[in-house]
């Protein structure tokens, strides 16, 4: 089998009406790779959408409203969560961020698969939600805690305060892995990224997650029932 085809095999259709969408759900400490790990999924099959978020904090440079975040003011989503609107939300280093729950929904009744990359409590809030059959969660957890750090300083972007804070955060972070349901040890991406790819491809295929296999085995059984003669 060629590898085309083979791809052609694993890949069902974008959007497909025959099985539910998935929520994919991303997590790790700051600096375990989940940013790149999620861009990595994305480029697998483009057909996967990353979650937009809502967020009270200020653009940084080079970030477009509608596409990495939907920049809102904090009244607004005080109004919103109040509302029911936001599947999930929590505040990380005083800012405010959300998932609108209308696009998610809308996603995963096409057949469409959303991208999350969120902290542990989002994370827990989606998976305790009425969508928790659609979710597939995933930890990335570093090699080690020196390999973390490291990975932090290796970006240039923090100031040391801001790098402590994130390394005090990890530990909490990552005292939440065994609520997941996969869990990775990121001391190899291109492994690690081949792992997500066989893990989303087996949970598209799911049973619980095709309601369109319930009809073609209804036509099965019709077939029998009209009279069908083997041979």
């Amino acid at each position: 089998m060629s590898a085309e085809i083979e791809a052609s095999c694993l890949h069902d259709r974008p959007g497909d009406p025959q099985r539910r969408g998935l929520l994919i759900i991303i997590s790790s400490p700051s600096g375990a790779g989940k940013s790149t790990l999620a861009r990595r999924l994305m480029a697998w099959d483009p057909t996967i959408r990353f979650s937009v978020s809502v967020t009270t904090r200020p653009p940084r440079p080079g970030e477009r409203h509608g596409v990495d975040y939907h920049f809102i003011d904090r009244p607004t989503f005080a109004r919103m969560a109040a509302g029911g609107e936001l599947l999930e939300h929590a505040e990380v280093f005083g800012n405010h961020y959300g998932t609108p729950r209308a696009q998610v929904l809308e996603a995963i009744e096409e057949g469409r698969d959303i991208l999350f990359d969120i902290d542990w409590q989002g994370g827990q809030q989606i998976r305790n939600s009425d969508l928790a059959d659609d979710v597939v969660s995933i930890f990335i957890l570093p090699p080690s805690i020196a390999a973390l750090e490291e990975r932090l300083r290796g970006r240039g972007q923090d100031p040391e305060e801001v790098i402590a804070r994130r390394m005090a955060k990890a530990r909490d972070e990552i005292s939440h892995w065994a609520e997941y349901d996969y869990v990775f040890v990121n001391d190899d991406v291109d492994c690690t990224a081949e792992r997500l790819r066989a893990i989303v491809t087996a949970e598209r295929w799911r049973r619980s997650r095709r309601p369109g296999l319930v009809a073609h085995v209804r036509g099965l059984m019709e077939e029998f029932e009209s009279g069908y003669q083997q041979g």
